[in-house]
């Protein structure tokens, strides 16, 4: 008996294990979520629930939420070099100190973060696309 075979009527390729012929299957790639795509998520479905659903049925849910992560990431990033640039962290500090460096850069990084959640995610002009103006009262 041969080790795999392949079957041309469903397109699956077999390995033989033991006495029997079972598929070789692959798992596929989880799709990638970013934090701040999460945290906008539960805030929609917490406290904008008419929007949320009125974005999920439309089917444009998905591609609202990871614009907003885009948006998001984006900004967190350019703070996070901007406010480091402004406050003298890098990498000569990294090579001095590096706990002072790692406690500056968590500070930036929640500071940057806390800036991010406020002005992007949790705004009120996030939820005012044309695809969701029906549903706000």
């Amino acid at each position: 008996m041969e080790q795999f075979i392949h079957d041309e009527t469903n397109g699956l390729d077999y390995e033989l294990v033991g006495n029997y012929y079972l598929p070789c299957l692959q798992a596929p790639e989880p799709p990638k979520v970013g934090r701040f795509e999460m945290i906008y998520l539960d805030y929609l479905r917490n406290n904008k629930r008419p929007i949320c659903s009125g974005l999920f049925m439309s089917g444009k849910l998905k591609n609202h939420v990871e614009e907003i992560d885009k948006q998001a990431e984006e900004m967190f990033s350019q703070l996070v070099e901007q406010m480091a640039k402004d406050e003298g962290v890098d990498e000569t500090l990294k090579r001095r100190n590096q706990l002072s460096w790692v406690q500056q850069m968590n500070s930036i990084r929640n500071r940057a973060e806390e800036i991010v959640l406020r002005e992007v995610v949790f705004t009120q002009e996030n939820h005012l696309t044309t695809s969701c103006r029906p549903y706000i009262q």
